[in-house]
This record gives structure tokens, sequence and C-alpha cells, in this order.
């Protein structure tokens, strides 16, 4: 297990750190580096996690944000998506450096994304989207609170924007918490 994290510093991402953020997120998910940590895809999906173009999308939709926490030194350490919808946020796109995994820090990252939701945009509940074969990763979200909710939506089998399936059984399952 990774030692303790230091408290991260949060904040909203810019246009500037899309290249940063692409980086990030491939390496919490996709090949051989993927799996110094303990989220990693790279047996369940091969190809790409997101481009540059996706992560703009996010950092520049004025329905949401890309919240970002950086270390003490500037490093960026892990980021989310985060939408607000209508009375309930959605969470995507989470990604913690693999070499800062098991030290506390998606634990920070996941209670500020809650606290804004809940806060600043005063969103009742969040909600999420888990590749249903993902136990282990299910496992830690119902441990911090989230309910499985049993309602499942296909994978984008075909979109290769999303990666290249390995298995013919992939699906999402949606989570849900109460935030007030």
């Amino acid at each position: 297990m990774t030692p303790a994290s230091p408290s991260p510093t949060f904040r909203t991402a810019t246009p500037a750190d899309v290249p940063g953020l692409v980086a990030l997120i491939e390496s919490a998910y996709r090949g051989d580096a993927s799996r110094a940590g303990w989220t990693t895809e790279a047996d369940l999906l091969g190809g790409q996690r997101t481009d540059a173009d996706m992560v703009l999308a996010v950092v520049t939709d004025a329905s949401g944000r890309m919240l970002v926490a950086e270390t003490g030194d500037g490093v960026l350490a892990a980021c989310c998506q985060l939408e607000n919808r209508d009375g309930h946020a959605y969470f995507g796109t989470f990604a913690v450096r693999p070499d800062m995994q098991g030290g506390g820090l998606g634990k920070q990252v996941l209670a500020e994304a809650e606290r804004l939701a809940r806060d600043e945009w005063g969103a009742a509940e969040m909600r999420m989207t888990v590749i249903s074969a993902r136990a282990e990763l299910i496992a830690w979200y119902v441990r911090r609170g989230y309910v499985r909710t049993g309602e499942l939506s296909p994978f984008p089998y075909g979109d290769e924007r999303f990666g290249l399936p390995k298995r013919d059984d992939l699906q999402f399952e949606i989570l849900t918490k109460k935030l007030r």
C-alpha cells in the first residue's frame, strides 16, 4: 500500500491542463503503466481511454467541470469530471496517478466532488457508471456509501474512442449516493 497522500489542492481544470489530464487518465486505465495501480482496465480494454478532444469538451462544458487535485509540488495527481444534471450530479473520468493509488488520495477527491456537488450545486444525489465487471472498484464505491442500482447500460462497442474491448460482456452499472 502506498503511504498516505498529503492533502491535495483542488482547482477547476483549464484548457492548458488538457495534455496533462489525457496523460494522467491514460496512465491510470490503460497499458502496462496502469498496472502499477489497482484501477487498471488493461485486462478489459485496450486502445485509448480518452483523447484531447474528449477532455477539452469536459473542461469547457458549462454544465460541469473537471476537478483537478495537485500535490504540494504542483504535480497533477488526480482528476474527476462532474456534471450538474437537474437535481443530481454525475461523477466520471476519475483518475489517480498509479504511483499514488492506495494512499487515500482517491477518497479525498471523491469527498471533494461530493462536497462541491452538494454545497455549490445543491445536488441531492451523485450518480456514476462503472463497468460491471470491475467488482473491486464497485466494492470500493460501495464502501463509500454508493448503492448498486442494478440498472445496466451497454458498452459502446465499435466506438474506438472508448477503447478496444477484450471481452464481449462489458456493460455499465449505475451507482448512486444520496448527498443530503
